[in-house]
Order: C-alpha cells, then structure tokens, then sequence
C-alpha cells in the first residue's frame, strides 16, 4: 500500500535525526517512489525549516539559540579541533596579516600558527596565552566588551581597530555552519564583529568548522556562506556535506 506524502516525510524526518544525513537514492529505494518524489519530499521539509537540503540529499537541521560556555566546547572534538588547525596553517605564509575570531577552534589555529612570522587581529582573549619568547607572530588584539563566556571581546567598541586593518586572510571560527543559511552565532556582537573582519579581508577567508557545527543554525548570520573561500572540517564533517554544493559555489573544501 502506498504511504502518503505526510506519513512517508515523517518517516523521512525520523530516519534523518537517527542518521544525520541521507541521500536521494537510498530514500527513493526505501519508499519504492520515484527520485523527484524524494526531492519534492525534502525541498518542502526544508521550506518548513526541518531540513538542511544539500546536492543529492538532506541532513539534520539542529538549533544553537544559547551560547555554550567556552570551557564546555573546548573540551568537544579537541582532537579534530587540532587536525583542523593544522590543516588551516597551510593556508598561512609568513608576511601575512590574518584575521582571527573567537573560538576554541582558532584558538587552536592560533597555537598552531606560533611559528609564523605573521601578524595576527584577534578577538580571542586567548591568543595571549600563547604569546612567549619563542612566538613568531606580532599580535593585535581588538577592543570591546570582554565576554567571558567566549574569552572574547566584540561589538562596537572593535570597529575602531578594525576600521585601520585589512588582513590579506581570515581564518573564522563558528557556531553554526549552514549551506543555506550560511554562518551564525547567538551572540549578536559577535556576528558583527567577524561580519566586519571578513569585509576587510583582501584574500580569501578560511571557515574552520568541526563535524558538529555542520547543519547547524544560530540566531544571528554573520555572512552567508557564498562569502567564503575555503571550509575545513573533520571526517564526521565531510558525511554531512556534498562536495557538488561547494564546487558549484566555488568553495574550496578540506578534510582534515
């Protein structure tokens, strides 16, 4: 007996928040319906904001609307967290002037950057901690509000020092990585201040983002995610994402 449209997108969405991601294919098997049947399926589940539709499929769209405490989220992945940042400092030459937001993940880029002999912008309160003798890189910290729960600081009070700075790159940490709702973050100052490090960025702008930032949406966008360059994420990362999105868009990505 055929399942109707309303009981076979239950089943979808069901199937999608036990697996993460799905693909067109393998749900067009399940059902024994057609393949545009699937696509119809997901592009109205994504209309109704219960989906991340991606080329050939869809995944789980999860909710970020409170910051969590940085000494939670520092302990999260930290191992791909480092692979990241190690992926990441391929992207940096000495002479560059790099942008860098707050973050547990660039705070990792950070440390991983300290034998370079660049000049880093920051936000991140953290990039202190590394600075010692054998540091390579000059360092400029922002102003603004310190919020200790991101160890950063944000908001109005950083245009000053931005507004006399163009990086040559950026590298951006998020809370949320979405291919259609592009960056967001649940702190509004937040999203301003790296909204304006990546207006003031010259070359490109590197976004790096653990598996469990994927298909996540915030409360704020910062940019939408054609402003980015390059996306480097974790294996759990590359399941959730079809390659073809980011070659259409030009977005070179990186597993690290």
């Amino acid at each position: 007996m055929p399942v109707i449209p309303a009981d076979r997108q239950r089943q979808i969405i069901e199937i999608i928040n036990r697996d993460t991601v799905v693909n067109v294919n393998e749900l067009s098997a399940l059902f024994q319906v057609s393949e545009l049947t699937i696509r119809r399926d997901l592009d109205a589940l994504a209309k109704r904001g219960l989906v991340e539709r991606t080329h050939g499929g869809a995944l789980q769209r999860r909710v970020l609307p409170v910051e969590p405490a940085y000494s939670e989220k520092s302990q999260k992945q930290r191992e791909q967290k480092i692979s990241i940042a190690k992926r990441a400092v391929e992207f940096i030459e000495d002479g560059d002037t790099v942008f860098i937001n707050s973050g547990s993940t660039t705070f990792e880029v950070i440390r991983a950057l300290k034998g370079k002999r660049i000049t880093i912008v920051t936000n991140n309160i953290d990039a202190v901690r590394v600075v010692d003798e054998s540091s390579q890189f000059s360092l400029i910290l922002l102003g603004g509000v310190y919020r200790m729960r991101s160890h950063s600081v944000s908001g109005g009070m950083s245009e000053p020092v931005l507004s006399q700075v163009y990086a040559n790159k950026a590298v951006i940490g998020v809370d949320g990585c979405s291919i259609s709702e592009g960056l967001t973050t649940p702190i509004i100052e937040e999203a301003q201040t790296t909204r304006e490090m990546i207006e003031r960025t010259v070359g490109p702008v590197i976004v790096v983002a653990a598996g469990n930032k994927i298909g996540v949406v915030s409360n704020y966008v910062t940019v939408g995610i054609d402003e980015i360059d390059v996306l480097i994420t974790d294996e759990s990362g590359r399941k959730m994402l079809s390659p073809k999105d980011f070659v259409q868009r030009k977005i070179e990505l990186v597993i690290a």
